[in-house]
């Protein structure tokens, strides 16, 4: 798939991006999830050839590709690994999967009600690469935990200056200003992110498009517009720590809006499935994806 090829799909593709970018920290409860206990690793290479492997029969099982999954965000180390003989960019969009590639370098601590991105000097150069192996865009996450119009506020700039960054690279940012579902104000603290969003887009050159991977909102339909914006490539959903049942049933009542889940596909995966039991549990979860995702 060449570039714009990748933007047609993500742009109009009928189906969901998987999320298959734990990182450092993120890493050994997804293992213990797949059910690899913290035991099966005495070194931190040993825990990401792990869950490097798990990846490896994600992106080769027979469902994955199956037209149903149309984007897929890594880590930086996957990026660089191998799948099915090929560098795994390469090895997605042989399977008509557009890459991404997470970007950020983690939070700071909370403050005002959000915990923005820490500092990311290497971006350009993270970029850079994650171009020449093919990828398409990037993804980033920060999170917002109250209804703080300063907090909020800030973490929108930030994201829209790192997608500055990214975009002067050749890439299409995704931008996460997460908002933490468990949040008693969310429903408030959601209209003045979709607020600091729209204000972002307002500001963003003509011609520029970016993404948005956000919450599943707490009033149904609140980013509807966002999904039509002309500066906007797509509206992504993360499972934000729901369950399958509970994020595809919450994203169907939100048209336009696609899963972009990681817990939510992986869930009931486990290390010790045969290949055919695993690409039947991996099916059924993409099959619910989808149609919650095309709802």
């Amino acid at each position: 798939m060449t570039f714009d090829e990748m933007k047609a799909r993500i742009a109009e593709g009928q189906g969901f991006i998987a999320a298959l970018d734990q990182s450092g920290g993120s890493t050994p409860k997804a293992l213990k999830g797949y059910g690899v206990d913290d035991t099966a690793w005495s070194t931190e290479d040993e825990m990401f050839g792990l869950i490097h492997e798990m990846r490896q029969r994600i992106i080769e099982a027979p469902s994955f590709g199956n037209g149903k999954v149309i984007g897929a965000i890594l880590f930086e180390k996957t990026m660089e690994g191998v799948s099915g003989g090929k560098p795994v960019p390469a090895r997605l969009k042989e399977r008509g999967i557009v890459p991404f590639l997470k970007v950020d370098k983690g939070l700071e601590d909370e403050r005002d009600g959000a915990q923005l991105m820490k500092p990311n000097p290497g971006l350009e150069a993270m970029c850079h690469r994650a171009k020449e192996l093919g990828v398409f865009g990037t993804k980033m996450r920060s999170v917002i935990k109250s209804a703080n119009p300063v907090g909020i506020k800030e973490a929108v700039h930030q994201q829209f200056a790192e997608g500055a960054r990214i975009l002067s690279s050749g890439l299409v940012p995704m931008l996460e200003p997460e908002y933490d579902i468990t949040a008693d104000d969310r429903a408030e603290g959601e209209k003045i992110l979709l607020e600091a969003i729209e204000e972002g887009l307002d500001a963003l050159p003509e011609g520029q498009q970016v993404m948005l991977k956000l919450s599943i909102p707490k009033e149904a339909g609140l980013y509807s517009g966002l999904t039509k914006h002309p500066k906007v490539l797509r509206v992504v959903a993360l499972s934000g720590g729901y369950s399958t049942d509970e994020a595809c049933r919450e994203l169907a009542k939100n048209p336009g809006m696609i899963a972009s889940f990681s817990r939510g596909l992986l869930q009931d995966l486990r290390a010790t499935q045969s290949d055919e039991e695993f690409d039947r549990t991996l099916s059924g979860a993409i099959d619910q994806i989808h149609a919650a995702s095309v709802a």
